[in-house]
């Protein structure tokens, strides 16, 4: 009988032991905090810094209030707790804390609470000193009176909007008067330049001719530029009257066509005789005699008038163009007999 008491004391002390040897494994949290400035004037901001120390594997959680630590103490700001992974298997939790105060006082900070598991852990307290701005009333030239209203100074930035508006105003307005304008009258809303009449290729080629005697070009020794101004305007000419793709052809692809052509029999040695002479000079840098220039320009006349389409008269026009002189006449002898 005495053996099985021995030996059931034995077994409860053994288990004993065990139990308070797996308590023994498991570590303590630990809740620590500190603050950055320990004294601050009123208004002034402090951190309180929040360090939690416990096994990865626990449910920690911190018990923070969001707007107020204590009467006369105000929590501004939360930021996001940070968590490190540290030696044997242990989380480390640091929360911060933005605080300020407007009542000059000495506070100790209540302790912070953490929640591990079953158990509850506080942590320690500390203490805040917050100040007044010292004012020395025996001095009144130290108090100054509240400053007035200052005038912000001109920038022309900040007048750009004001400006366009008005500058698109305006021109709206214009815009507008004008189409009225426009539309009162009859015209067209978009003014545009009413194209010159088209001159007949005879008037234009001579006109073109003209131009060129004026220039005097092979007077300057410019003789390659004066027999290319002349085989232009008689191509253009051609074009026109012809209806040949003459500005796309070779001298002697034009004379091998002209010389088809009936209207241009009696005159096709002469435009035969630019067309040469414009090759030789452009080609193989010729310089003619003044006698060759001038005849070139001569021809150059001869082709075209001699090729000219001639202008049909519009019935009608030349009795009216009769009967005005007829009228003309008959105010004349009035005004003599007057």
């Amino acid at each position: 009988m005495k053996l099985i008491k021995k030996s059931i004391l034995l077994l409860a002390l053994a288990g004993g032991t065990f139990l308070s040897g797996g308590k023994a494994y498991a570590q303590q949290t630990l809740v620590d905090v500190r603050v950055d400035s320990a004294a601050i004037l009123i208004g002034e901001q402090t951190v309180l810094h929040l360090t939690v120390t416990a096994d990865k594997d626990k449910a920690v959680q911190l018990v923070i209030p969001r707007d107020t630590l204590m009467a006369g103490v105000e929590v501004l700001e939360i930021p996001k707790a940070d968590s490190t992974l540290i030696e044997n298997d242990r989380l480390l939790i640091e929360q911060d804390l933005l605080v300020t105060s407007f009542d000059s006082s000495l506070y100790l900070l209540p302790p912070f609470m953490v929640i591990d598991g079953a158990d509850t852990v506080y942590s320690n307290q500390v203490a805040l000193k917050v100040s007044t701005v010292p004012v020395n009333a025996d001095k009144p030239e130290e108090f100054y009176d509240i400053k007035n209203v200052w005038k912000p100074p001109f920038v022309l930035a900040d007048y750009y909007p004001w400006i366009f508006g008005v500058l698109l105003t305006l021109f709206l307005i214009c815009v507008v008067a004008y189409v009225i304008k426009r539309m009162r009258n009859r015209q067209s809303i978009l003014p545009f330049k009413k194209p010159e009449p088209k001159l007949p290729p005879h008037e234009q080629a001579i006109k073109e001719l003209d131009e060129i005697k004026q220039q005097k070009l092979w007077q300057q020794g410019r003789s390659k530029e004066y027999y290319t101004l002349i085989t232009d305007t008689l191509r253009r000419y051609i074009v026109d009257r012809f209806g040949i793709n003459a500005m796309e052809m070779t001298s002697g692809e034009i004379l091998d066509i002209i010389r088809k052509q009936q209207e241009a029999t009696s005159v096709y040695e002469s435009l035969k005789q630019i067309m040469q002479l414009a090759d030789f000079v452009k080609f193989a840098k010729m310089n003619p005699l003044p006698d060759e220039n001038d005849l070139s320009l001569m021809n150059a006349y001869l082709f075209i008038n001699q090729t000219k389409e001639e202008e049909i008269p519009v019935p009608g026009e030349g009795e009216k163009a009769e009967g005005e002189v007829k009228s003309v006449e008959k105010n004349d002898s009035n005004i003599s007999k007057e």
